[in-house]
């Protein structure tokens, strides 16, 4: 028994392969993302705050770290809500 579904009734659920494929691709480069975003976290972190860290940062040094801090959580954010629309370019 073969069972159609068309796209153009629901333009919010796309139940096709193709549809099907694209979501999968999208978390899977959401989750590699997260992934990168993990690592990167790690090394500012380190950098910031290891053994090897200056005793007294800059204030350039405090921007420069704010600043890739945000940029962080901006993409964590912006990728989240691409995959709320449904594809993550």
């Amino acid at each position: 028994m073969n069972v159609l579904v068309s796209a153009s009734n629901s333009s919010k659920l796309d139940l096709s392969i193709e549809g099907m494929r694209s979501q999968q691709f999208s978390t899977g480069v959401f989750l590699f993302m997260l992934l990168g975003v993990v690592v990167f976290s790690g090394i500012v972190f380190m950098v910031m705050f290891g053994s090897h860290a200056p005793k007294q940062m800059r204030l350039g040094e405090k921007v420069m770290f704010t600043l890739i801090i945000v940029g962080i959580v901006v993409a964590v954010i912006f990728g989240a809500l691409q995959m709320l629309g449904g594809n993550l370019f």
